[in-house]
């Protein structure tokens, strides 16, 4: 049986996730109650877990799958039972400007992603954009808004040159344009933005670098 405090847990968690797609973390959980640490909210979300109205994705922290109806925390479904939707996994942001942000891999939440987005459900997550230096990119006719999410084929490791990709420099991740010199070998990250102020970011052998994968969709919010 659910308690009344349960239930206003509940309601907030399946409201949020309506509402942006992705599940709040147990920290907002603790803020929106005035819980007295984040252990009390993950209380709830045990206790709501055992009920089985939401399920904890194991290894996977701050994650929170809502169960209701016709849903699965993974796959949506229409009324004819047919998948028209995925949850993806949010890692965080990544900053469309000088690499600053760090890629740190914690799920945040799941975004609500239409099948029409994706060829593909493997090695795909999101990442909420920050900055304005790509704000003249435009993947598929949409452009990199900040605040916007991006969705990342995280297996695509060979990009090439026009590619839209997510690359790691020292531990900071960035959305960039992708540019190798066929002769040098030189590999440039370029902006494309209304602001002058972003410069390419040329990439050294001595610099941390990896290609994390490839931007392959733009999720406006």
């Amino acid at each position: 049986m659910i308690t009344k405090k349960q239930k206003e847990v509940f309601d907030f968690i399946k409201n949020y996730v309506e509402k942006k797609k992705y599940a709040p973390s147990l920290d907002e959980i603790k803020t929106k109650f005035k819980l007295a640490s984040v252990s009390t909210a993950h209380y709830y979300v045990s206790k709501l877990n055992k009920l089985g109205l939401l399920e904890k994705r194991l290894n996977q922290p701050r994650s929170i799958g809502v169960t209701v109806g016709d849903e699965s925390s993974v796959d949506f479904y229409n009324q004819n039972n047919e998948v028209n939707s995925i949850a993806v996994p949010i890692l965080g942001s990544a900053n469309c400007g000088d690499a600053t942000i760090l890629a740190e891999e914690n799920v945040e939440g799941y975004l609500k992603v239409s099948r029409n987005y994706l060829n593909k459900k493997d090695g795909v997550f999101a990442l909420r954009v920050e900055g304005d230096s790509m704000n003249k990119a435009s993947i598929d006719g949409k452009s990199l808004e900040e605040g916007n999410f991006v969705l990342i084929d995280s297996e695509y490791k060979n990009p090439k040159n026009g590619d839209y990709v997510l690359s790691v420099i020292d531990g900071c991740a960035n959305l960039k344009k992708f540019e190798k010199n066929a002769k040098t070998g030189e590999i440039r990250l370029l902006s494309e933005s209304e602001n002058p102020k972003h410069k390419p970011i040329y990439v050294s052998s001595e610099d941390d670098f990896m290609i994390n994968g490839r931007i392959i969709a733009v999720v406006k919010k």
